[in-house]
């Protein structure tokens, strides 16, 4: 049996590489496993050779210390491999397949998974609707930031590549498919964007660079990416986008001067809970800014997707409201513009096989937009270093080495 080593969560600021044990076709427990989901049995799922997988912003926000999560967790939700090992119910799925694993992790059997709802499933986690690989209150399946992962009810979960040697030569862009693209597009469709629409991106980390190339994808005219770090926002003009620097005052203003009008006609929030001021605030924490501000820039009749993450509880909140996801929004210049809101995970299933399709036909590259970087495994925490200092870059783990091989 093969080793395995991971990245483990150990305290604010710090995670390391250790060795774990190797994935078995059950759940043992461990930091974050919810005590019902102890000794389940998972003959349904498969052990995935993981060939790509990345750091999420997400992740970021529990290595603050930011989130609930606790010492020793295994990290990881971006998850792309080849499958070593599958399970004696997993009918379809094959020893040797390259797939992507969406993040959500759903039993395809419950009435939300029926109806196309996969990031509230409500079987897998005990806790409350919805689960994730390596993620506070998700149920305790182990991350994907490591060499093999198990991945349960495979049937339906993954994402089978049709050609081996084609995805692997496009690797780092389908390893985006587990979250962070379809991720994007979904607050894209959700916010109606089409042909010809104006659009404006709060963010310009990587999921608000990929939000931003699915804007362009789904046609729009204008994409607009706010944000007050220079490098992202240089990295977001490098394939089209306008930008705002919120540093230097309200989108608004800054919206029209590129439009001629101070409004567009969809906006997507990428961008989250642990949102900054705009102008002379832009160095201090304002959970509810971006909130306000796509509301705002947003024309009436109009609609938000609200990707970035918020959470019910933040220890680290700059104020004792925010600490239970409680925040200052302005739901009534919502209401008056008749605005509409959709929030929560993308169910990643609902786009995944569609983005894929994309990526292999050449329609977008989505790695040269939010600049994927592969770095070993082994260098996962100073690739965590770097990105939450602000690196305009998606870091790619590379646990066995074989994207630098192929």
């Amino acid at each position: 049996m093969p080793g395995n080593k991971a990245v483990v969560y150990k305290e604010p600021g710090r995670v390391e590489v250790e060795t774990i044990d190797y994935p078995e076709f059950v759940v043992k427990d461990g930091p974050g496993v919810h005590p019902d989901n102890v000794g389940r049995q998972c003959q349904h799922g498969v052990i995935v050779k993981c060939v790509a997988t990345n750091i999420c912003g997400s992740d970021q926000h529990m290595v603050r210390g930011r989130t609930t999560a606790p010492a020793g967790l295994v990290l990881g939700h971006e998850i792309t491999g080849e499958v070593v090992e599958t399970g004696r119910d997993v009918e379809f799925v094959k020893v040797g397949d390259l797939v992507s694993v969406p993040f959500n992790i759903a039993c395809g059997r419950c009435r939300n998974c029926k109806e196309g709802k996969t990031g509230i499933c409500l079987h897998v986690n005990p806790d409350r609707p919805g689960s994730a690989y390596g993620y506070v209150d998700m149920g305790g399946w182990v991350g994907g930031q490591a060499q093999y992962v198990l991945v349960p009810y495979a049937d339906w979960n993954v994402l089978v590549f049709p050609d081996r040697d084609q995805a692997l030569e496009k690797i780092r862009d389908l390893t985006m498919l587990s979250d962070i693209f379809p991720t994007g597009f979904h607050g894209c469709v959700t916010a109606g964007v089409g042909a010809g629409s104006t659009v404006y991106v709060a963010g310009a980390g990587p999921v608000g660079l990929a939000t931003a190339a699915g804007a362009q994808l789904l046609g729009a005219a204008v994409v607009i990416v706010g944000d007050l770090n220079p490098e992202r926002l240089a990295q977001a003009r490098s394939f089209g986008c306008e930008t705002v620097d919120v540093s230097k005052g309200d989108p608004r203003d800054q919206i029209e001067q590129l439009l001629g009008v101070p409004e567009v006609d969809c906006a997507v929030d990428a961008v989250g809970f642990e949102a900054h001021g705009q102008g002379g605030e832009a160095a201090q924490e304002r959970p509810a800014t971006v909130l306000n501000t796509v509301m705002d820039v947003t024309a009436a009749g109009g609609a938000v997707g609200i990707p970035g993450l918020y959470v019910t509880g933040d220890p680290g909140a700059s104020d004792e409201a925010a600490r239970t996801g409680s925040l200052s929004i302005r739901i009534g210049l919502g209401w008056a513009k008749s605005l509409s809101f959709t929030t929560g995970q993308c169910p990643v299933m609902r786009y995944h096989r569609q983005l894929m399709q994309a990526i292999l036909r050449n329609r977008v590259h989505i790695a040269d937009a939010v600049n994927a970087t592969a770095i070993p495994l082994e260098e996962a925490p100073r690739g965590y270093r770097e990105f939450d200092a602000g690196a305009a870059r998606k870091y790619v783990l590379d646990p066995h080495g074989i994207q630098s091989a192929s």
